[in-house]
């Protein structure tokens, strides 16, 4: 089965070796996503909730280039750096895939790759059709 591979251009792809999405047949895998602004740094610096939205963004993103949308998502994951901060994070998880609620977990860390970076997600999808 043929994999497709897409790349946001986030300057840690080619320092680690990843990519931002892998599809494998109908099974899309977006790795964790962090809140990385337009032309670098950190999206929304203290607003967790703006964090989220920017996170569901690059991965709608990835996911359209796959062939899928966000109500494709069956699986998400949240890495927080402090769990009270859950409401306004939920919040935007609900607005952009609670209408067709994944499977979720949120889990807090000690902290992301940036320090100010409150949140990151990574979702895995099943895009119906996809080749």
């Amino acid at each position: 089965m043929q994999k497709r591979r897409v790349f946001s251009g986030a300057e840690w792809e080619a320092r680690v070796g990843y990519c931002r999405a892998v599809a494998v047949g109908p099974h899309v895998y977006v790795g964790g996503t962090a809140p990385v602004a337009v032309g670098g740094g950190t999206h929304a610096e203290g607003d967790a909730y703006a964090q989220a939205i920017r996170c569901f963004e690059i991965i709608e993103a990835a996911l359209r280039e796959l062939g899928g949308s966000l109500a494709d998502v069956v699986r998400t994951r949240m890495y927080v750096t402090n769990i009270e901060r859950w409401p306004e994070i939920g919040r935007a998880h609900q607005e952009k895939v609670g209408a067709h609620a994944p499977a979720a977990t949120m889990v807090e860390v000690r902290r992301l790759i940036a320090p100010d970076m409150l949140v990151e997600i990574e979702v895995d999808a099943y895009v119906e059709g996809a080749a």
